[in-house]
């Protein structure tokens, strides 16, 4: 079975955001060679999505998320029947989505 990939408008941003960050940090070469990286990587979500392990996103959200790595970012995604949603490209330095903050230590 084939998937459509659907980018959903919260991971665009995210891989806007990344792109400009890659192209004003490193270079707009560097940007690109990501994006087309990415952009190859997601196609292999339309062939066998959930060969990709559950995220640790997965415990806070009611529906299954999963997640494809391209260091060092992580791509979560979700797959329904016919489609896997792309819901968000963020960098693994980041928090995991839905984990509650860390309690201020000096609130003790």
């Amino acid at each position: 079975m084939k998937y459509r990939v659907v980018i959903q408008p919260s991971a665009a941003e995210e891989i806007d955001a990344a792109f400009g960050h890659l192209a004003s940090h490193a270079s707009t070469n560097a940007a690109v060679r990501w994006f087309n990286k990415l952009d190859s990587r997601l196609d292999t979500l339309s062939r066998m999505p959930r060969r990709c392990p559950i995220a640790p996103e997965d415990r806070y959200f009611e529906e299954e998320i999963r997640h494809l790595i391209m260091a060092p970012y992580r791509i979560l995604f979700t797959v329904r029947p016919g489609r896997v949603d792309i819901l968000h490209v963020r960098h693994m330095s980041q928090r995991t989505l839905g984990e509650p903050d860390e309690p201020d230590p000096l609130d003790e």
